[in-house]
């Protein structure tokens, strides 16, 4: 997986540098983690699939190749939303790039385009590129490459299965010569392998760039009173940010929330007509500060670099989701926050869905994720280990960026505690709840105990003091192994993993959250040291975004611009040098921020 060093000389000659591209076009003195590996292979013709943290910049792995090869570079993606935000960007650069898409208006100009060879890249649906008509018409013109975005949605294994990405073999292979190129930043070990095999790429083309994100923060609390939790986060995240909600109704409440504190809220879910998600989906790309409140439908058509923090309400699917959905902070680079508030009933409503709507041939693989999930939300240990050996990685044993690295936790051994609520549970017929168990475990002399005859049971009173205050957070954290399962009544009865807790084979550690959790900082970078310029590079900027209709970061990222408020370029030779500036940009905005330099002094 080793990167090669310098320009590759031997297509140097016959098609364009994809170093002096990148300077010229996108204004970056060098690639970045396996960029080059990945282009290098593009470059040379040979398939490949780059599986690339978000954020690493997988989109340039088809860009340059797209202007260094002769022809046109299909770009198969997912989402219409996502397409049409690249190809925002990409013309931001100078790039020519076009959709061909059902929402397109100007679909025979685009046709017409590509035919005459004036486009660099055209993005489509895998519904269309699968058509036999559309597969006609590439074959009238040069393409330099197939590049697959998403390429996680081709395989079964993997937690976005699109049946389309499947039907794209056969594309591929009408154009035997042309390079294809698969990229993702979510693909465990057998995901990656159901790619290859289904996109046609060899076992040698695969590039495994690494799945850390350092400059996101991961930290996860217990859910308790959900607004309070939600409104403590936003005190500390001025900016851009996504809730995710596990039902269309709790998105709806928590926006309401936010909006009433002065927050510029926001909601999407299916629910919503169309106009209205699409408004809200543009609101929020164009916006720096605005919180989306949204159910999982939200988040792969968003191409928005400066998201600075992301909260789940609930539990995702699965961690691979939980990684490409935390994944939509920070793409920029700067610090950013996942925060997950997670309940013990998250976990009992996902594991009876498991039972009752999955097909039993893939129940035992979702009852391993859930229990993936469970061990990242209860573990004492660090948050970003456990994720990164899930898919594969050796991680040092702390990060220095999670909240259980920055504050340890406590744990005590709530073994003992853990078999009397096990005990309770059966021996009061597994049909009550944690809170008529836990009278129980008490000694409660209430009217229910007593008619019940709960009283006269081994386990009445057999907990006290200060094991007590135990009883609940032990309960949670059995749910959350598998060892109890609410019924469809909301009683609680033993799940799988209650047997070897109560026969002594397995341990339950407690974990006991630190009294005062260090504040985040996390999501702060935009302006961390006060810098007036800087204020004033980013008001040129909104001015200049408003004024052209595209969001601020189309124009400049922040990192761009605390780079010029701290070299103070006073030349367009000399902003030119600066990250992040091409040609096209120096061209279009150059004089602008130049000027407002000069009135700072």
């Amino acid at each position: 997986m080793g990167v090669t060093p310098g320009p590759s000389t031997r297509y140097a000659e016959a098609m364009g540098d994809p170093d002096s591209i990148l300077r010229s076009t996108f204004g970056f003195a060098g690639f970045r983690g396996s960029q080059r590996a990945v282009i290098d292979r593009v470059m040379a013709g040979e398939h490949s699939l780059a599986v690339m943290p978000t954020g690493a910049g997988k989109s340039l792995c088809y860009q340059i190749p797209a202007l260094a090869r002769p022809g046109t570079a299909l770009v198969v993606s997912p989402l219409i939303a996502l397409m049409h935000d690249q190809v925002r960007a990409a013309k931001a650069v100078g790039i020519e790039a076009a959709t061909l898409t059902s929402a397109d208006n100007n679909r025979a100009e685009t046709m017409a385009r590509f035919r005459d060879g004036s486009l660099d890249l055209l993005y489509v649906a895998p519904e269309r590129a699968s058509g036999s008509g559309f597969q006609d018409m590439l074959r009238q013109t040069p393409l330099s490459l197939i590049a697959i975005d998403e390429a996680h949605c081709v395989s079964e294994w993997g937690h976005d299965f699109r049946p389309d990405y499947r039907l794209l073999r056969p594309l591929l292979d009408q154009f035997p010569s042309v390079p294809r190129l698969a990229l993702t930043a979510t693909a465990d070990r057998h995901t990656r392998a159901d790619i290859l095999e289904q996109l046609g790429i060899p076992e040698s083309g695969a590039i495994i760039a690494g799945f850390d994100r350092p400059n996101i923060r991961y930290v996860i609390r217990p859910r308790a009173g959900i607004g309070q939790q939600v409104k403590a986060l936003l005190a500390e995240q001025p900016g851009a940010g996504i809730i995710y909600a596990t039902s269309r109704a709790a998105t709806e409440k928590l926006a309401g929330q936010i909006a009433a504190t002065g927050r510029n809220a926001g909601v999407y879910h299916a629910g919503l007509p169309p106009e209205e998600r699409a408004a809200n989906q543009a609101a929020f790309v164009a916006s720096e500060d605005m919180v989306m409140c949204a159910t999982i439908a939200f988040g792969m058509g968003i191409d928005k670099p400066d998201v600075r923090f992301v909260a789940h309400a609930g539990i995702p699917k699965s961690l691979e989701a939980y990684y490409q959905e935390t994944g939509r902070a920070g793409r920029d680079g700067d610090p950013a926050e996942a925060r997950l508030f997670w309940g013990a009933d998250d976990f009992s409503r996902a594991r009876r869905r498991v039972e009752t709507e999955i097909e039993e041939h893939r129940r035992a693989g979702e009852r391993a994720r859930l229990n993936a999930l469970g061990a990242l939300v209860e573990t004492a240990n660090c948050r970003r280990a456990i994720l990164l050996r899930h898919f594969g990685e050796d991680p040092p044993a702390q990060c220095g960026n999670c909240d259980n690295c920055l504050s340890p936790p406590k744990t005590v051994d709530a073994t003992e505690t853990a078999r009397k609520f096990l005990s309770a549970v059966y021996r009061t017929g597994q049909r009550f709840g944690m809170g008529h168990v836990g009278e129980v475990l008490a000694g409660r002399e209430n009217d229910r105990i007593l008619s019940l005859g709960h009283d006269r049971l081994s386990v009445f009173g057999i907990v006290e003091g200060e094991e007590e205050a135990m009883v609940k957070p032990v309960a949670r954290a059995l749910q959350t192994r598998d060892a109890l399962i609410q019924t469809e009544h909301g009683g609680l009865a033993l799940g799988p993993g209650a047997r070897a807790i109560l026969k002594g084979e397995e341990e339950v550690a407690l974990i006991l959250p630190p009294k005062r959790a260090r504040k985040s900082r996390a999501g702060r970078a935009a302006n961390p040291v006060g810098d007036p310029l800087f204020d004033a590079l980013r008001e040129k900027r909104r001015l200049i975004a408003a004024e052209n209709a595209v969001p601020p970061y189309v124009v400049f990222h922040d990192a761009t611009l605390r780079e010029m408020a701290s070299a103070k370029p006073r030349t367009l030779s000399a902003l030119s040098q600066i990250s992040g500036i091409g040609q096209a940009k120096l061209a279009r905005y150059g004089e602008d921020f130049l000027a407002v330099i000069a009135e700072h002094g």
